[in-house]
C-alpha cells in the first residue's frame, strides 16, 4: 500500500501541473545516503537512541521521544459547520509576511551528523543552499546552523547573501565577543535576523571540535541584543521565567526548544512548557517552537498552545539530503496543505485566530 503522505503529495503535484519527485522518492534517496539517520517511517527517536553524532537523541532519547509524545497527547476538535473554506495561512513574522507559520530549523555539521559521503565544506554548502532556496520559494524563512568547524557557519552566511531577507543565521553560545563578530557577518549578508542556540552549551559535537561554549545569562543576552539592529532570537528556552528574561533583555524572539532532545535526557517536551511560556510573553516577543513537527496538524497544535510559528528540523534535513531544494519544497508544500486542511476542519479561518479551544488534552 502506498503511504498516505506520498499519495497526498502526488495529488498535490498533479494539481500544480506536473509530477517530478515525491516524498517517498526523497526519503528513499536520503536513506541510501545517510548513516546518521535511518529515515524511519515514523521519526520518533526509537531507532536512533544515543546516536550523537548523528540525528538521534542523547542517551536514552527520552527528551526526543517526549517532544512527539507531548504533541500526541493533544487532540484537535472538529468544527466542520464553521463554514471555513479557504483558511488564510499567511502570518507576520519579524515584520515580513510569510505564506505559512512554518520555518526551517537550524541544522549544522551535515557530514558529522547525517554521516553522508563527500567533502565536508561542500556538503554543508549544498545543504544550506537547498534549505534556504526552498524556504524562499515557499515564502517562508530558514534558520541556518553553526558547529565546531568554521565552514559550518560560513556556508549559511554565503547562502544568506544570495537570499537577503530570508535567512536567520544561528550562532552557538560562544563568548559574547565571538557571537558579536559572527553577527557582523550576518548583518553584512543582509540576514533578516540572527539567533543563538544557547541550549548548545553542553552539546557533545562542540566538545569534539574543542570549541569553547557555555551558558548565557540575562546580562549576556542584553549585551548581544544591544550590539545589533537585527532582531536577536534566543533558541533553547523551556521556562516562562527565562522567556520573560529574554524579553526584558531586548530579544525579539525565542525558540521554545530542548535542542531536539540532544543536550539533556529526560526533559519535558516543548508542548509541555509552551502554554506557560505563551501566557508569560505572548505579544511581547515572537514565540517560535520546535520538537516533533511531522505533520501540518502538529503545527496547528503548536499555534493553539501559543506559538507564533513552528520550526521543522529533522524532516527538513532528510528532505534536503534526499531531494535538495525540490525535496524540501515538496515537504513544505505538503505541510502547508495539511495545515490548511486542519484549519478548515477545526473552523479556524486565519493563523491569527487560532485559539486553544480547538484542542483537548487526551
Amino acid at each position: 500500500m502506498v503511504p498516505y503522505d506520498v499519495l497526498y503529495t502526488y495529488g498535490y503535484q498533479i494539481l500544480q501541473g506536473g509530477v517530478h519527485m515525491d516524498l517517498k522518492e526523497v526519503r528513499d534517496n536520503a536513506r541510501k545516503k545517510m548513516k546518521g539517520c535511518h529515515v524511519c517511517p515514523d521519526c520518533n527517536g526509537k531507532a536512533c537512541i544515543g546516536m550523537i553524532p548523528g540525528f538521534g537523541g542523547l542517551r536514552t532519547a527520552r527528551s526526543f521521544m517526549r517532544n512527539q509524545k507531548a504533541l500526541q497527547e493533544y487532540g484537535l476538535i472538529m468544527r466542520s459547520m464553521a463554514g471555513v473554506e479557504e483558511p488564510d495561512l499567511t502570518c507576520q513574522i519579524l515584520g515580513k509576511t510569510l505564506s505559512m507559520p512554518i520555518l526551517i530549523a537550524p541544522v549544522g555539521g551535515i557530514v558529522l551528523n547525517a554521516m553522508v559521503d563527500g567533502e565536508p565544506a561542500a556538503v554543508e554548502q549544498e545543504y544550506d543552499e537547498a534549505v534556504t532556496q526552498a524556504a524562499m520559494e515557499a515564502g517562508t524563512l530558514c534558520f541556518t546552523g553553526d558547529s565546531g568547524a568554521p565552514y559550518m557557519y560560513s556556508s549559511g552566511i554565503q547562502s544568506c547573501r544570495k537570499r537577503p531577507g530570508y535567512v536567520i543565521p544561528t550562532i552557538k553560545p560562544r563568548s559574547n565577543d565571538e557571537i558579536i563578530k559572527k553577527i557582523r557577518q550576518a548583518e553584512e549578508a543582509k540576514a533578516i535576523a540572527v539567533a543563538s542556540d544557547i541550549d548548545a552549551a553542553t552539546l557533545i559535537n562542540m566538545r569534539i571540535f574543542g570549541q569553547p561554549v557555555g551558558p548565557k545569562t540575562a546580562a549576556d543576552i542584553r549585551e548581544i541584543a544591544a550590539s545589533t539592529e537585527l532582531p536577536f532570537i534566543v533558541k533553547g528556552i523551556m521556562s516562562a521565567e527565562e522567556a520573560v528574561a529574554c524579553a526584558d533583555a531586548g530579544a525579539k524572539g525565542i525558540v521554545v526548544s530542548n535542542h531536539g532532545g540532544r543536550v539533556l535526557d529526560g526533559m519535558a517536551g516543548t508542548a509541555d512548557v509552551l502554554p506557560d511560556i505563551a501566557a508569560a510573553v505572548k505579544g511581547r516577543i515572537t514565540i517560535f517552537v520546535d520538537g516533533g513537527v511531522r505533520h501540518g496538524e502538529d503545527v496547528l497544535k503548536f499555534l493553539a498552545l501559543g506559538a507564533d510559528a513552528a520550526l521543522l528540523g529533522r524532516p527538513a534535513a532528510v528532505a534536503a539530503i534526499g531531494g535538495g531544494a525540490e525535496g524540501v519544497k515538496i515537504l513544505l508544500d505538503t505541510l502547508k496543505r495539511e495545515l490548511s486542511d486542519a484549519m478548515m476542519i477545526t473552523g479556524t479561518a486565519t493563523v491569527r485566530s487560532v485559539t486553544a479551544n480547538i484542542l483537548k488534552k487526551l
